[in-house]
């Protein structure tokens, strides 16, 4: 299939090469001139203004949006529904609140554009171990988009058991992407998950600290342990019950530098958090757990502790997310 993809950042332009990888083609656009240069030397066809983009477009067009959420996609949401007509596609794949999905939706449906939201996850790693994408959408643009969809998805694979009973059920959530019902619903089901994303991030955060100050001067000398970090995170990867690829990213950053004093402990949020926190008060939901580990990360903007060192490793090496801070 052809489609276009605007925004090509870390995870935008690892998502062109997997989609031509898939033998899909692939039409690019940022506002960086050099980033299109870079694709299309790849093998992606350029184009140098949306104009251009929208113009090199199939039909119906399919155009993935990749850019920040907030003004930067509704700005390239808007701009590209002034060029494209009916039946054509617009995809906002990055981190979108849900309920700006269902305005954006109504506004293009006067026009016959059909929008489509897609939750993903994977960040860096993407290109290698495929995307997992949670989608909302009007189920036959969905369907039109399947082969994409898979191309991008992990697939099935070998590396994860398959769940007793599976066999039994019908769908493509094995496969790495999922329809999950109208607008919106594919963002909503992105925000809770990096909403819980948040929470495990911390758990694991706070144990670290806990070993690190396990050998204080505060604590009586016979309960004093002067523990390896990195080995303990090492030994947790292979059959704990709570190893996961966050440990793992935890247990390669410990072993880079134990003490990750290449990390200044300043923590930022993507916004989903605090839009799950809002989700949860509207249900009148509980999230305890959620909401300490969001207000944890408000708390790392003012001093650094271990664990918020331990969080910066992760969210680095799982998004090439940059701390804004530096320091020791």
């Amino acid at each position: 299939m052809k489609i276009g993809m605007i925004g090509l950042g870390r995870m935008g332009a690892n998502m062109v090469r997997r989609l031509m990888q898939g033998g899909h083609e692939c039409v690019v656009f940022d506002r960086d001139p050099a980033n299109v240069e870079k694709i299309a030397a790849e093998g992606a066809e350029a184009s140098s203004s949306l104009d251009d983009f929208v113009g090199k477009l199939g039909s119906p067009r399919i155009a993935w949006v990749m850019v920040p959420s907030g003004d930067a996609t509704e700005e390239t949401v808007s701009a590209l529904a002034e060029r494209m007509q009916n039946d054509d596609i617009i995809i906002d794949g990055g981190n979108s609140n849900f309920k700006d999905d269902v305005r954006r939706s109504k506004s293009l449906s006067r026009s016959g554009i059909r929008y489509v939201d897609v939750g993903t996850s994977g960040g860096v790693w993407g290109l290698e171990r495929g995307y997992c994408m949670m989608i909302g959408g009007p189920p036959e643009a969905v369907d039109h988009l399947d082969p994409i969809l898979k191309t991008l998805a992990p697939g099935r694979g070998d590396e994860i058991p398959r769940t007793p009973g599976r066999e039994q059920a019908s769908g493509t959530a094995e496969e790495g992407y999922l329809y999950c019902g109208p607008v919106g619903a594919g963002h909503f089901v992105k925000m809770v998950h990096n909403g819980i994303e948040y929470g495990l991030m911390q758990a694991y955060a706070e144990g670290f600290d806990i070993f690190k100050n396990a050998n204080s001067t505060e604590l009586p000398e016979e309960i004093r342990y002067d523990l390896n970090i990195a080995d303990i995170a090492e030994v947790w990867r292979r059959g704990s019950v709570v190893s996961s690829w966050l440990l793992d990213l935890v247990a390669h950053a410990l072993l880079e530098n134990g003490t990750l004093s290449n990390y200044s402990g300043h923590v930022a949020d993507s916004g989903e958090g605090r839009w799950t926190i809002m989700a949860a008060v509207e249900e009148a939901v509980p999230a305890d757990v959620l909401t300490a580990a969001l207000y944890a990360r408000f708390r790392s903007r003012q001093d650094h502790t271990f664990a918020e060192k331990v969080l910066s490793a992760m969210r680095e090496k799982f998004g090439g997310h940059v701390e804004r801070a530096s320091g020791g």
